[in-house]
């Protein structure tokens, strides 16, 4: 049988990958492989709801980096739900192109959330803090 290393300690590129994703959120309304321009009223919604979905997944992935955290992980799994959610309660789900990268950015956010609180579930406080990175 494999020995799951890999997923039971929480690793520095996790998060350096979490503040990546989050870049990537902030500037996925300008992706240049988008089928079709969004209507003006659609994207006065859409930019500012996408670039503070990026701007608080980097932010909870940069804490992380120095001190751990649950609280963060189950807020990047919250933030990635909204994400992916976001194409249909913001009615801007026709521009296909968009709602797949949304969906896969916060697919993505989701999964590295849960990964993070899996491996962090049962460590201590004390061992939280003195996470090495």
């Amino acid at each position: 049988m494999s020995d799951f290393r890999f997923f039971k300690s929480h690793r520095a590129w996790e998060d350096w990958f979490g503040m990546l994703i989050g870049v990537l959120i902030v500037v996925s309304p300008w992706f240049p492989v988008q089928a079709q321009e969004t209507v003006d009223a659609e994207r006065s919604v859409m930019i500012p709801n996408t670039f503070v979905v990026g701007m608080l997944v980097f932010g909870l992935a940069q804490p992380a980096y120095v001190a751990l955290q649950r609280w963060e992980e189950v807020g990047e799994i919250a933030l990635g739900l909204w994400l992916i959610a976001s194409p249909f309660i913001f009615g801007y789900s026709g521009d296909a192109m968009l709602q797949v990268w949304h969906a896969t950015l916060g697919g993505i956010v989701v999964l590295l959330g849960a990964l993070q609180l899996w491996q962090d579930w049962n460590l201590s406080d004390q061992e939280l803090a003195n996470h090495p990175q």
